[in-house]
């Protein structure tokens, strides 16, 4: 089975898929082994990043990126670089709404009797679709999307998490979507890991609203799974091991 990738690997591979959307495999290995900007790796470190790429399907024999990655920015650097703007939040709900969207068609295709998406009416449910297969056995499942297979970051919001707590059908779905819009890998976040790295309110005047939270490969299950039972078929999901060497099987 694929090995974890690790954290130089990784960054590697994150690079590889910012610069290749511009240009071929040779160049952009001339300017990782030549730039000083990318001397912090090792040549060695950036081979292996591409074969990491190349192994979970990202990068296709051509050297095209099945996924894209934003613009990286200042790695490394002490204070965060935030920015925002108008397009940016754009496309991140494109991606969102795009990763609702095809898990949607899985759901369907998966032969379910009943698939809702609760998002198209309101964003107050707390999840993003409801499905089921029998009264008796129904989840609600919040979906986050991303185009990065080196890792996955979500977005958790108050709401969403309270609903989580108080809701044993909640379930969250991460989504890796591909260029051409549809999942190329789907994978069920721990409830458990989720409780346990949210912040804490600490005061009366000061409630957090928000949480960005990178889920580490040992909260991640592969495929879509409720408690006690399957929602798509294994055989119907994509198998590319991603986000930080996760594994399908």
């Amino acid at each position: 089975m694929p090995s974890q990738a690790t954290e130089a690997t990784r960054r590697a591979a994150r690079r590889w898929l910012s610069e290749l959307r511009v240009a071929g495999v040779p160049r952009v290995r001339v300017l990782f082994h030549n730039h000083p900007r990318y001397a912090d790796l090792t040549p060695a470190q950036y081979a292996e990043g591409l074969a990491w790429l190349r192994r979970t399907g990202m990068v296709t024999v051509a050297g095209r990126p099945v996924v894209e990655v934003g613009d990286i920015g200042l790695e490394g650097a002490a204070v965060p670089c935030v920015r925002w703007s108008e397009t940016a939040d754009a496309e991140r709900r494109a991606i969102g709404a795009a990763g609702e969207q095809a898990l949607l068609r899985l759901l369907r295709r998966s032969g379910l009797p009943y698939v809702r998406h609760v998002a198209a009416e309101s964003d107050a449910y707390g999840y993003d679709i409801e499905a089921a297969r029998s009264p008796d056995e129904r989840v609600h499942l919040e979906v986050k999307s991303t185009t990065d297979p080196t890792r996955l970051v979500i977005h958790l919001t108050r709401n969403e998490y309270e609903v989580m707590a108080a809701d044993a059908e909640w379930s969250l779905a991460a989504v890796l979507v591909g260029s051409d819009g549809e999942a190329v890998n789907v994978a069920t976040v721990d409830r458990g890991w989720l409780h346990s790295v949210v912040p804490v309110d600490r005061g009366r005047g000061g409630r957090w609203e928000s949480a960005r939270l990178e889920v580490p490969a040992r909260a991640i299950r592969p495929g879509l799974a409720a408690d006690m039972w399957r929602l798509v078929p294994d055989a119907m999901l994509p198998r590319c091991p991603v986000w930080a060497g996760q594994l399908t099987g």
